[in-house]
């Protein structure tokens, strides 16, 4: 979220006037603060029909084929540039449903709370909790929320758990991953690993690297509207970056696979601050780009497509799946030179999502 939109939506709606300041051990017990707590921001910003039933679980009609995904959000810190773990919770989840071809529809939303976190940082999550779900048109159905003892929960930790319908023309799967495929990622990356070490690290650039965090459900359904079949897999690279969810496809479909360094879209401040801080971009987290897997033939028409959406307008096609050596990932560098590339080895950034 923009800090525009963050200005706008703050407008639009404002911190209640409340009797108290920062949340207590007392906001989890279940009583009458908790419901103080509930009814003057949760209950207030993502009210639908469904949550303000405020019963323990939700009922709902799904039809077809589901999708269903369940995530933890435990970043910090849990404000960065371009967002918040508010809005990366909600992004997270359904893009994870969206990778499995789904349209996402329901959202559950767990908080867990230590105590001491201040009104006004719970409210700016909601912010974004409620700024991030009108971008990708779910709602929050049902959730919880629970308050640990200070030193406990590092502020805020965030469970989610969402529901899709699969799109009717989806065929997502890791068996249809062949040779010839070419493979595609949607926009630049390391973004969100650099904005998140940016402030972690205090480090100032010339312009503030924003994270990308951003819903990727409304590009992936107009893709599968207009290609539906040709589009063989979708994954996003979040943790251990790009290189390691294209080792991954290799590894669990048995072929190889030969990407190219200088195809590979970053933007040039970020691959500055990797080589400043000694990172491999391959290997640094996005949380708004995502790499698919589709048939040769449409590829060229699909990365088209991808450029003229706000989300994929850098998408580049990066390389092709060959047979020649199975379950590896060989990079061409920029000077010709070429090198496997392996799945991260420990945690190069810690907490990024």
């Amino acid at each position: 979220m923009t800090d525009e939109k963050k200005i706008k939506l703050q407008l639009e709606c404002p911190m209640p006037k409340l009797d108290f300041e920062v949340i207590t051990l007392g906001h989890g017990s279940g009583g009458i603060l908790t419901h103080k707590l509930l009814d003057s921001g949760v209950f207030e910003l993502l009210q639908n029909d469904l949550l303000q039933k405020r019963h323990d679980g939700a009922m709902i009609n799904l039809s077809g084929k589901t999708a269903f995904t369940t995530d933890s959000f435990v970043i910090s810190p849990i404000f960065f540039p371009g967002g918040n773990i508010g809005e990366l919770a909600v992004n997270g989840t359904v893009n994870d449903l969206a990778m499995c071809g789904a349209r996402p529809r329901y959202l559950s939303l767990g908080f867990i709370i230590e105590e001491g976190l201040s009104m006004t940082e719970f409210w700016d999550i909601l912010l974004g909790i409620r700024y991030a779900c009108e971008a990708a048109g779910v709602q929050v159905i049902t959730g919880d929320t629970k308050v640990v003892e200070r030193g406990k929960g590092d502020k805020i930790f965030i469970n989610t758990t969402g529901l899709g319908e699969i799109h009717p023309d989806a065929a997502i799967d890791i068996n249809r991953v062949g040779e010839g495929d070419k493979i595609i990622v949607s926009g630049n990356i390391a973004a969100h690993g650099i904005a998140i070490m940016s402030v972690r690290e205090g480090l100032t650039f010339e312009t503030t690297i924003e994270s990308d965090t951003c819903p990727l459900n409304n590009i992936v359904d107009s893709l599968l509207d207009e290609f539906g079949r040709a589009i063989h897999l979708l994954r996003d690279p979040t943790r251990g970056g790009l290189a390691t969810v294209l080792t991954e496809i290799a590894r669990d479909s048995g072929l190889g696979m030969d990407i190219h360094q200088k195809a590979i879209p970053i933007e040039d401040q970020v691959g500055a601050a990797c080589e400043m801080l000694g990172l491999d971009p391959l290997y640094v987290a996005n949380e708004g780009v995502f790499v698919a897997i589709v048939k040769a033939e449409a590829a060229t028409a699909i990365l088209h497509r991808m450029q003229q959406t706000k989300e994929g307008h850098s998408a580049a096609i990066i390389g092709e799946v060959v047979n020649t050596h199975p379950r590896q990932v060989v990079l061409t560098s920029a000077i010709g030179g070429k090198r496997v590339v392996n799945m991260l080895v420990g945690e190069q950034l810690p907490r990024i999502c």
